[in-house]
């Protein structure tokens, strides 16, 4: 398919292309939850997606059509986090009720449930899958936890014994990702470092501190060599995901709640706002709760999408970008972001 010509500086065609996109695009709009959401998330085939919200049931739905295929049943808190294992075989879900659960994702039932002192803020399954990480947060006098679990022992997971524990004894990790080979995770703090840690060592292998605030969102490009951060210090800035060198930054004037890497175009988007309690409710612009787009590589605004009525909490690409259709698509329609209750 034609596209923009970015990687040339074309930034003017981006207009007329979207238009032209538009008039050929049928939105599909997904409405299942009650709260504001706080996570989208592809399978690695892209064929299912899985969104959840400060309600604590997490759906699936067909990304094709977007028929609901069900809901998973049985956290007692919102959801902060999620995570699918490459053969979507398992679904994970971090809760704030304390609890992390494993679902069989194709009947919903309840593989494992693992307990913590403390809400459960980010899980992640290692790339082979036998690997499980999630963080607690540190709260009702805990620490922040983070937590190693190895899936192929039943014991670990029933007992909620993991292999391995790393206490923050500073900052609170707020999100946790893979890196680019299964050696070390990636965690975003509270006070904007950007760390790595030996899931077999424990160790910290190293720490960047670019942002001046929390940062809200880590995801790396489909090739993973690059990681995009999103922060409350209006920011986001893409580093190389092995050695944390800042290549880029995205200087916005809002709150960025997440931001990512088009699997296509040499394309960010970003998408936050002012919390809806802060703004009025009177216009959309006031709390500046657009998507915007900004070229990777020249980091300029490109483009925006307007319509949202409150923060845009959380973003995702279609994980193949198949083309120029498809990619508009799956990220413009299934951002549902509704007020805080």
């Amino acid at each position: 398919s034609s596209g923009i010509n970015a990687e040339n500086g074309d930034f003017q065609t981006f207009q007329h292309y979207f238009k032209q996109i538009n008039l050929r695009m049928k939105p599909i709009l997904l409405q299942a939850h009650e709260r504001s959401l706080t996570k989208i998330l592809y399978n690695k085939d892209g064929d299912l997606l899985f969104t959840a919200s400060k309600h604590n049931l997490p759906n699936v739905w067909w990304s094709i059509n977007g028929e609901r295929l069900g809901t998973y049943n049985g956290h007692n808190g919102a959801i902060w986090d999620m995570a699918v294992t490459t053969d979507s075989m398992t679904l994970c879900t971090a809760s704030a009720d304390q609890s992390a659960i494993l679902w069989d994702t194709e009947t919903g039932k309840i593989m494992h449930q693992l307990t913590a002192k403390s809400p459960v803020r980010s899980c992640g399954f290692s790339l082979t899958n036998n690997i499980l990480c999630v963080t607690t947060d540190k709260a009702m006098n805990q620490p922040c936890f983070i937590k190693f679990y190895d899936v192929r022992d039943g014991t670990q997971l029933e007992n909620s014994a993991p292999f391995r524990e790393i206490e923050m004894t500073d900052s609170k990790v707020n999100r946790m990702i893979w890196g680019t080979v299964e050696d070390y995770i990636i965690t975003g703090h509270e006070n904007g470092e950007l760390r790595q840690y030996d899931w077999k060592t424990g160790e910290k292998i190293k720490t960047v501190h670019e942002h001046e605030h929390l940062i809200k969102d880590l995801q790396l490009s489909k090739d993973r060599t690059m990681l995009v951060t999103a922060s409350k210090d209006t920011t986001a800035k893409l580093f190389d995901a092995k050695d944390f060198k800042e290549l880029k930054s995205f200087k916005t004037d809002r709150p960025v709640n997440s931001a990512a890497i088009s699997p296509l175009k040499h394309h960010i988007l970003l998408g936050g706002g002012q919390e809806a309690m802060e703004v009025t409710t009177s216009h959309t612009k006031s709390g500046k709760f657009e998507a915007r787009f900004f070229h990777l590589i020249f980091e300029e605004e490109i483009g925006r999408v307007k319509g949202h009525f409150g923060p845009i909490n959380t973003l995702a690409f279609h994980p193949s970008g198949i083309n120029a259709e498809y990619y508009f698509f799956f990220f413009f329609f299934f951002f549902f972001f509704f007020f805080l209750r």
